[in-house]
């Protein structure tokens, strides 16, 4: 009986060290394929800076250089630089950017929803969920009308 449990006791040592011979293998093999997409993409970015590299490179051995007084005048749309250089700008203007940043940022936050809706079992509380959204969007439209911050004049 003694020599029966030792064989048996082989059989499983056999057994487990072919396993983990299996598993290492298997995950050199998962990990080398893992890493083989990262390499396709390290390449790809070492290859972009050294694009730029070598076009910014290429362009200040390129390019003439002839500085006069003029050059060195500040460029303002092809209007001669006259007076201070502090000008003020009306606040109108970055409440329209930042209300057209907010529209854009939320209508992108219709597209994903739009593909859940479809899905089955998704369809009420979705449609609920953005009825909701667009609820709060449309308070926020009406607190600016009501504001005048629509108003251009």
């Amino acid at each position: 009986m003694g020599q029966g449990l030792d064989s048996l006791r082989k059989q499983i040592i056999e057994t487990v060290v072919d396993v983990a011979e299996v598993t290492v293998q298997a995950t050199h093999h998962v990990a080398a394929d893992y890493f083989d997409g990262y390499s396709v993409v390290g390449l790809v970015a070492v290859l972009g800076v050294l694009f730029v590299a070598v076009a910014f490179g290429a362009g200040r051995l390129l390019r003439p250089v002839a500085p006069t007084r003029e050059k060195m005048l500040t460029y303002e749309c092809g209007v001669d630089p006259v007076g201070e250089g502090w000008a003020h700008t009306q606040i109108r203007y970055y409440v329209y950017s930042f209300l057209y940043v907010i529209f854009a940022v939320d209508a992108i936050f219709l597209f994903p929803w739009a593909t859940i809706f479809a899905a089955p079992g998704f369809g009420g509380t979705t449609l609920v969920e953005m009825f909701v959204f667009i609820g709060f969007l449309a308070v926020g439209l009406l607190y600016a009308w009501k504001k005048g911050v629509l108003e251009w004049t």
